[in-house]
């Protein structure tokens, strides 16, 4: 379920970028942001915390401590959280809250959109992580650890 609901955060994040009109049209702009700042704040997160405890949680069961898959699975699960929080959640909730300030006329107009770029392509990035966690765990590839070599001469 933390998966299906994190892809698809990221999908309607991707979607919404390709739709947000340019920060000098400030009402539709900020409108945008904050649904997208939402979204990412309600929908992606707790799918993202959701996604990642199941990981530990499968990892820390002995039938997979030597599955090269988990351990790869549990890596792609870091970096999904890592990458989810810095380059997509903050971000995103961070544009949304400027972007209010300024349609109130708090803020700086010329700070906007500075990031619109760099957002597209994390959350294809991400999503294409987010699909290989998936595809690792329904598939369950044999992947063999190294082995551990005995100290002796």
């Amino acid at each position: 379920m933390g998966a299906i609901g994190l892809m698809g955060a990221m999908a309607c994040l991707v979607v919404m970028l390709s739709f947000t009109p340019s920060p000098t049209s400030l009402s539709g702009y900020a409108l945008m942001r904050g649904v997208m700042g939402a979204v990412a704040s309600w929908i992606f997160l707790p799918s993202l915390a959701l996604t990642l405890l199941a990981g530990l949680l499968a990892i820390a069961q002995r039938a997979f401590h030597n599955a090269g898959w988990a351990w790869v699975k549990l890596a792609t699960g870091v970096l999904m959280f890592e990458g989810g929080l810095v380059y997509v959640q903050g971000p995103m909730r961070q544009e949304a809250d400027l972007s209010a300030a300024a349609l109130a006329g708090d803020g700086n107009p010329a700070m906007l959109g500075q990031a619109l770029e760099g957002e597209g392509g994390t959350l294809w990035v991400l999503l294409a992580v987010a699909t290989a966690n998936v595809a690792l765990a329904i598939w369950r590839p044999r992947l063999i650890r190294p082995p551990v070599r005995a100290a002796g001469p």
